[in-house]
């Protein structure tokens, strides 16, 4: 491909990634992966420089931008050899007029910029490292750090990290299942569990399953795992990821949205630990999915402080007398973290805070908020209750 058919490539993917930012629509990463997969001409080098173009433009516009075009003629504006793309050429873009607008420059969405402290906006911006948790039910950490030329997280146990882009899905290790990809953010929060064998513990959000199987290391495969949510396809990412990892034994539960209690009712006090790694806005992942800026809006996060606090309040329900009650978010919003713990507690006298067992982050109310700039993990709140 020319270098101008690069341009105009990156044009038309930022196109699809902001409509399905406006509508909802899939993940910037899952738009790039459908687009190449159409256009079998375009070679790995190029695919590589589209992909840097897009991210490039996603990265700088903290707000949405009214097209692709105007996304990197912004960026174009910033870099001549990026501006020189611009030649009108066969497969080229137009020309940028003298007076042809481009996107701002922006860390952050404007109705957002003041509420996130300002050191934190360059370190969103920044490319996230690759972090591996080590099944140490199998295998130890240094063993893997020198099987993958890796450094050990400074928090985690677990933790190891390599530059991104590391082909560690290739390996033999990673078809053994001796280690997942996480970040050392969600380890902590898996660590705040404290799951011990026998232990009887529900991840009442599970997702994909990251920290359910790293609750499974935790109790050595020894007592009841469930894994619930109300996605269907996440959910049943589990079982393979659990197959690669030995086989484990985990129990899922398909959840139907407001009416999770009735799925859930034997499960009633019965507890010794409850997780509830709530939906959120996800803003101390935006290093990761740098458009997810255009997805949030003011009703969105509403909406997602009112869902929040209703799994709060179910996961409560399930915590036996003595049991633990972890509640996490990938935010930076105090709404979404301390906000949320401080209703709860205040709506449940029965529950106090409990202690953590890791001291990285900063304190934040009742839970501990950890940041890319100050911790150089995902940004998330976390906070460990314990019921009377």
């Amino acid at each position: 491909m020319t270098p101008g058919a690069l341009a105009q490539a990156a044009i038309d993917l930022l196109d699809e990634i902001i409509e399905a930012a406006k509508a909802g629509g899939a993940a910037a990463d899952t738009l790039i992966a459908r687009y190449f997969k159409t256009r079998r001409y375009a070679g790995s080098k190029d695919r590589r420089a589209i992909r840097d173009l897009v991210y490039r433009a996603i990265r700088r516009a903290g707000n949405v931008p009214f097209s692709g075009r105007t996304a990197l003629v912004g960026l174009a504006r910033e870099d001549d050899a990026v501006a020189a793309l611009f030649d009108g050429s066969v497969h080229a873009p137009a020309p940028i007029g003298p007076s042809e607008l481009g996107s701002a420059a922006a860390a952050l969405p404007d109705w957002l910029a003041d509420r996130i402290a300002f050191e934190e906006h360059a370190a969103l911006l920044e490319r996230a490292q690759l972090d591996l948790r080590v099944n140490l039910s199998r295998t130890d950490r240094a063993t893997m750090a020198a099987l993958l030329d890796a450094v050990p997280t400074p928090h985690s146990p677990a933790g190891l990290r390599l530059p991104e882009g590391s082909p560690i899905e290739t390996t033999e290790a990673w078809a053994q299942g001796l280690f997942e990809i996480q970040d050392e953010g969600s380890q902590l929060i898996a660590l705040a569990a404290e799951a011990k064998p026998g232990m009887t513990v529900i991840d009442l959000c599970a997702g994909a399953g990251g920290k359910t199987l790293a609750l499974s290391d935790e109790m050595r495969g020894q007592g009841r795992l469930i894994a619930s949510d109300s996605n269907r396809a996440r959910l049943s990412r589990l079982a393979p990821r659990a197959e690669r990892m030995g086989g484990l034994a985990i129990e899922t539960r398909l959840l139907d949205p407001g009416r999770e209690r009735v799925a859930l009712a034997d499960l009633e006090d019965h507890c010794d630990v409850a997780l509830v790694d709530a939906p959120c806005s996800g803003t101390g992942t935006w290093r990761r999915n740098p458009e997810a800026r255009w997805r949030l809006t003011p009703a969105r996060l509403s909406q997602l402080v009112e869902l929040q606090a209703r799994l709060f309040a179910l996961a409560a329900m399930l915590v036996r007398p003595g049991g633990a009650l972890v509640y996490a978010v990938c935010s930076l919003l105090p709404e979404e973290g301390r906000n949320q713990v401080d209703t709860f507690l205040a709506r449940h006298p029965d529950f106090a805070a409990d202690k953590l067992m890791f001291i990285a982050g900063r304190e934040e109310g009742a839970g501990r908020l950890l940041t890319p700039a100050h911790d150089r993990t995902d940004g998330f709140f976390v906070a460990r209750l314990r019921r009377a």
